[in-house]
């Protein structure tokens, strides 16, 4: 999601119901007034006057009193609803949620959710939050969130449930694939802390790097982490790991930013908006740029938005080679609108493309070397062995009407425990060997007129 564009809108609730609905009625008589004059679909408006006759009989007939406020909710989420799965419409506590979520600390169980299919799926657990050490998986589906049945379960509904108090207890159960019980787990909250970047140095002078979302100041704390491997390495990075399996996105501007630190120069991402006419243009600048190590970067079915941003940009640019399996593809820009009663309006106002003009709007990022997952016993599982739904699968997604990718190039297996980061890891030591093979200089020729030494 992107908080680059606020703005203030008028309110229906700063109006109060009964001017609400005398503004309706008015809105729908003065369109059946001129609706002679003009084409109906100039004249949509005059049905707010049935919106509001409607709300009017609901309130006088309705078998029970009902709240006006939330009928005007339902009426705004339904409207909204009818947009595609990333609009939506935020009341003032779930707007809090989210800005907590783009923060980075929150009080809850630590596991990032999102909508596949029928029930909500895990896209990973936060590392060292109840739901991580309850053994909670990446892939796993949510059945029931406190007795309630989570079939059809909106995800902010969902997120809304499982956070609350430090200290309190939510109950939970999943199902894994593979396994024919479901998982009940009583987990307790705690403050979450969250942070978006893990770094170490592997053998050989390569760093690892993660990105486990795109949040506030996650640009600054990948920085970080590059220094700190760097000065880890004696002052000079051999390759680098670059590791956005599970990564849902986020901001926008940090995906940027981040992707500005390893080029220097070229388009980055730009935009769309109604009409494919043009909005943005990010671009790369050469200060401050890091040095042309090799990189390689890690993706699966669960890397989606600001992720596939950044995995795109150094791919086009063939800065990096992607190794996994095909990303999520959600390829478009939401922008997060304040509104006077203190919610807000999440809006789907773009599509997104890659340096080279590609949409990856329900079609996905395919991998330079595609890989599958393979989890040995004892090993956690880093993505789910099954493909999950991606964009393309959710109702009313955005249609994409650009070439699909390449083909990918398969990769032969290996033996160990996490095979993307294995295979990953010895691209990257094959590439290092390769470039100093190119830089280490030819042996001297022997002179062509030797001295000949006599004893």
């Amino acid at each position: 999601m992107v908080k680059r564009l606020v703005s203030r809108l008028p309110s229906w609730r700063a109006l109060g119901f009964g001017a609400a609905l005398a503004a309706a009625f008015g809105a729908g008589a003065l369109a059946e007034r001129t609706a002679t004059a003009v084409p109906p679909r100039a004249s949509a408006y005059r049905r707010l006057g049935v919106l509001s006759q409607v709300m009017a009989h609901i309130e006088n007939s309705y078998v029970d009193p009902v709240d006006e406020d939330r009928l005007i909710d339902g009426a705004i989420r339904g409207m909204v609803g009818t947009l595609d799965p990333h609009s939506s419409y935020l009341n003032a506590e779930e707007y809090a949620l989210l800005e907590s979520d783009t923060t980075g600390q929150f009080g809850g169980v630590g596991v990032e959710i999102d909508a596949r299919g029928d029930y909500l799926t895990v896209i990973a657990p936060i590392a060292g939050s109840p739901a991580a050490r309850a053994g909670v998986r990446a892939g796993d589906e949510i059945l029931q969130i406190e007795g309630r049945d989570a079939r059809g379960l909106d995800v902010d509904e969902a997120v809304r449930r499982m956070r609350g108090a430090p200290g309190s207890h939510v109950r939970v159960v999943l199902q894994r694939r593979g396994q024919a019980d479901p998982l009940r787990l009583d987990l307790v909250r705690e403050v979450v802390h969250v942070s978006s970047v893990e770094s170490h140095v592997m053998d050989g002078g390569i760093g690892y790097l993660t990105i486990k979302s795109f949040q506030e100041r996650a640009a600054d704390e990948v920085t970080r982490a590059l220094d700190d491997l760097t000065r880890a390495s004696n002052g000079r990075l051999e390759g680098l790991v670059l590791d956005l399996r599970n990564d849902p996105g986020g901001l926008l501007d940090e995906s940027i930013f981040i992707a500005d630190e390893f080029l220097a120069d070229g388009v980055i991402v730009s935009t769309r908006g109604r009409d494919g006419a043009a909005q943005d243009e990010a671009r790369a600048h050469a200060a401050g740029t890091r040095p042309d190590f090799p990189i390689v970067v890690l993706v699966n079915e669960y890397t989606a938005s600001a992720a596939e941003i950044l995995a795109g940009a150094l791919q086009d640019h063939h800065r990096a080679t992607l190794v996994g399996t095909r990303t999520f593809g959600k390829g478009s820009v939401q922008t997060v609108v304040d509104l006077p009663d203190g919610g807000a309006l999440k809006l789907t106002i773009a599509r997104y493309f890659t340096p080279s003009g590609r949409s990856i709007q329900a079609q996905g990022i395919a991998p330079d070397v595609q890989v599958e997952q393979v989890t040995l016993p004892d090993e956690p599982a880093v993505g789910a062995p099954e493909a999950p739904e991606r964009e393309r699968d959710l109702e009313q997604h955005l249609p994409n009407n650009e070439a699909n990718d390449p083909a990918p190039v398969e990769a032969a297996g290996s033996e160990i425990r996490d095979l993307q980061l294995r295979l990953g890891y010895q691209l990257l030591r094959g590439m290092i060997r390769a470039r100093a093979a190119t830089a280490r200089p030819a042996p001297a020729a022997p002179p062509r007129n030797p001295t000949l030494l006599r004893n």
